[in-house]
């Protein structure tokens, strides 16, 4: 008894301190098994303690098995071997820590968006309206997601996308990745085709469905059909709209011929319409899906990027020769999206909020999107080349300095700026072209300028 000490500390009830130090002396068999603990009274006059503290944390030890009370004789410490059911956390080695994060002064990240642009106080208010409706949406609802809000997405996309849809066949869900691993479980067997530069958590979520994936390379109008051909897949899964990360979208040839391939294997097609929202010259091009006319294609759009992160629902539009496939195996998950979000945002839609928040928005990176190209220019002239401005919140830039992508990203690096080499993005073979890939979506109107000048130090631009 005299080797245990025990030193409290505020914030944390004493019997719990008491139950902790002791587990730890059972676990590092200071206390072994089948041997004797102090008496409640003993060990209590010894740390001066209540005898209902250590007691309380008696009662914990034996409740969970570590310590057996034996009648007339006390406490035992219990000799099944549970003193090793739970081990001590290992501790690192010396010298193990994690490296510290790099600490940027300005971020081109693709992910982000400006969320003070997000109508927070409007959103507010028609969630209010939305708990005044009753309790009745504490219950579950629909798996494919409530009925107001599939048929406020199908009206969207019918008027600004093409899309044909219809609220039976609108899957609502938690992101566009938890509605692709969903789509995996509808794809023909064999391997599908992923655009190469791409977005990789797209190839991650399909082998995490036990789908096996094949690049297929992207050129200036998109993923190459005749490499697809050549793969061998059935299934594949694009971003027409706005290619990620290149930037590019396909031409309505190009997606005819992509149509065609899909009538000719009998294949399907995944369209993630990434972006598509924000294309600032021009009319946003028509959905490839609203050209399918033999049911080729499963559409995927998402609020995540076109509203805020958090806001987690994205939408599938299913060709309807996949519904009854869905319906077998599909139908009996639980919707993944809150019914109070689904009201909150159906109503958003209904009441004209969302599109005015969209053509506020476009507004906004429209003008950012000119800062940066006016930017660039200013530091590093004609070395600096914007490729695919038209759409998105990201931009390719083409550097002619002699650096290659990592060279670039490693030189904007020591100017403690962020930026991604396009190489990042590819899955096999090449990545020194000399282009980095620009996010602005979170990127402050007034800090294009400073940040675009540290680019231009890193790259050697023009003198101020």
């Amino acid at each position: 008894m005299q080797n245990l000490t025990f030193s409290p500390e505020p914030g944390t009830p004493l019997y719990r301190q008491l139950y902790s130090m002791l587990l730890g002396e059972i676990r590092a068999a200071g206390l072994a098994p089948g041997e004797k603990l102090p008496s409640r009274r003993a060990l209590a006059a010894h740390l001066g303690l209540s005898l209902n503290t250590v007691d309380a944390a008696y009662q914990m030890l034996a409740a969970e098995g570590y310590i057996q009370a034996r009648a007339r004789s006390g406490f035992y410490v219990c000799s099944g071997g549970l003193a090793g059911l739970v081990p001590q956390p290992e501790r690192e080695p010396a010298g193990a820590e994690s490296p510290p994060q790099p600490r940027w002064a300005y971020d081109f990240s693709t992910g982000g968006m400006d969320v003070s642009l997000f109508p927070l106080r409007t959103w507010e208010r028609v969630a209010r309206e939305v708990m005044r409706t009753g309790a009745g949406l504490l219950n579950y609802g629909d798996a494919r997601g409530d009925e107001c809000l599939r048929r406020a997405i199908a009206r969207y996309l019918h008027e600004y996308r093409g899309v044909h849809a219809d609220a039976a066949r609108i899957v609502v869900g938690a992101g566009s990745e938890t509605l692709l691993a969903m789509a995996a479980l509808l794809l023909p067997q064999g391997a599908a085709g992923v655009e190469d530069p791409g977005y990789g958590q797209t190839a991650q979520v399909l082998r995490n469905a036990g789908v096996p994936v094949r690049p297929v390379a992207v050129d200036a109008q998109g993923l190459s059909v005749s490499g697809l051909r050549r793969s061998g897949c059935r299934s594949v899964c694009v971003t027409p709209s706005h290619q990620f990360p290149t930037g590019v979208s396909m031409p309505v040839s190009r997606r005819a011929e992509l149509l065609q391939w899909a009538r000719d294997t009998r294949g399907i097609i995944v369209e993630d319409d990434y972006d598509s929202e924000f294309r600032f010259d021009g009319r946003p091009l028509p959905a490839l899906q609203g050209l399918d006319g033999e049911g080729r294609v499963i559409y995927i759009g998402t609020f995540s990027r076109s509203l805020a992160p958090s806001v987690r629902v994205a939408y599938m539009v299913l060709p309807p020769r996949l519904v009854p496939q869905y319906r077998s195996r599909l139908a009996g998950y639980a919707s993944t999206v809150s019914r109070l979000e689904q009201h909150t945002l159906s109503r958003f839609m209904e009441q004209g909020h969302f599109a005015r928040y969209i053509n506020r928005a476009r507004g906004v990176y429209r003008g950012r999107r000119d800062a940066l190209v006016q930017a660039l220019a200013a530091g590093l002239g004609t070395a600096a080349v914007p490729l695919c401005v038209h759409t998105g919140l990201h931009m390719p830039v083409r550097v002619e300095n002699g650096m290659t992508g990592p060279q670039l990203a490693a030189a904007a690096a020591a100017q403690e700026v962020r930026v991604h080499a396009l190489g990042e993005y590819r899955m096999q073979g090449g990545g020194g072209e000399p282009v980095v890939v620009l996010g602005y979506g979170s990127m402050g109107a007034e800090d294009i300028g400073p940040a675009c000048a540290r680019l231009s130090r890193a790259w050697g631009g023009q003198k101020s």
